[in-house]
C-alpha cells in the first residue's frame, strides 16, 4: 500500500536524519511531492515525548522546511508558469484539477488564502504555486506561509506528543480517516463557532444601543 510505504519512509528519514530529516520532509510536504504532514509531524511529536527531540528545535526545523518548500513552489509558479509546474508535477502525481481549483480559490479569496490554505488538505500542497503565478508580493507570502505552517505543524506535533503511547493507533486512524482532514475539520468548526458567537455578540450589542435610544 502506497500510504504505508510513505509513512515507513518518512519515519526512517526522521530517525536517521534527525531535525534535518524532519525539515526536509516538511519541505517536500509544502511542495507538490506526495508527502502528507500526518506522516511527518506526529512522529516528530512522539520523539519529543520520548526526549529524543527538543520541541523548539523540532518546530524550528520543520517550519524552516515548510517555508523552504513553499518558497520553491512560489518560484516555480513565478518564473516557470503553469507549463513548468505541470511538466514537473506529472512526475510527482500532481492533479491538474486540484491545481485549477486551488488557483480559482486563490483568485477569489486573495492573500489570506495563503494562511488559511495551510489548514486544508490538498490546498496546502499547492497554494504556493498560484501565489507565484499571481505575482503575490514576496514578504506577505513568506509571513502568511510561515505563520500558517508553524501553527499547523505545532498542532500535529502536539497530537503525536499527546498520544505517543498510542503510536500504532495513531497510524491506523491516519490511514483510515486522514488525520489532517480530521484536524482541519475541527479547526474550521472552531473558527466558525467563534465567528458565530462574535456575530451574535455584535447583534446583541446593536439591539442594546437601539433600545437605549
Amino acid at each position: 500500500m502506497f500510504t504505508q510505504h510513505v509513512v515507513e519512509w518518512c519515519t526512517h528519514v526522521i530517525h536517521t536524519g534527525g531535525y534535518v530529516g524532519a525539515g526536509f520532509l516538511m519541505a517536500l510536504e509544502s511542495m507538490i511531492a506526495p508527502v502528507p504532514s500526518e506522516a511527518v509531524m506526529p512522529p516528530v511529536g512522539i520523539l519529543v515525548k520520548r526526549g529524543m527531540f527538543n520541541v523548539w528545535l523540532a518546530v524550528l526545523a520543520t517550519s524552516i522546511g515548510s517555508i523552504t518548500g513553499s518558497f520553491l513552489s512560489y518560484l516555480m509558479g513565478y518564473y516557470g508558469g503553469r507549463p513548468l509546474v505541470l511538466k514537473v508535477g506529472k512526475y510527482l502525481m500532481l492533479d491538474k484539477e486540484h491545481l485549477d481549483w486551488t488557483e480559482k480559490w486563490f483568485a477569489r479569496h486573495g492573500f489570506a488564502t495563503i494562511f488559511i490554505g495551510r489548514f486544508i488538505p490538498v490546498v496546502r500542497h499547492l497554494i504556493s504555486i498560484p501565489a507565484g503565478l499571481g505575482r503575490m508580493p514576496l514578504l506577505p507570502f513568506l509571513v502568511y506561509t510561515l505563520t500558517g505552517a508553524t501553527i499547523w505543524n505545532c498542532i500535529l506535533l502536539y497530537v503525536g506528543y499527546k498520544f505517543a503511547t498510542y503510536e500504532k493507533q495513531i497510524w491506523e486512524i491516519s490511514h483510515r480517516f486522514h488525520l489532517d482532514a480530521v484536524v482541519s475539520a475541527i479547526l474550521i468548526a472552531g473558527i466558525a463557532f467563534v465567528l458565530f458567537k462574535h456575530l451574535q455578540a455584535r447583534k446583541k450589542a446593536g439591539r442594546s444601543e437601539v433600545g437605549a435610544e
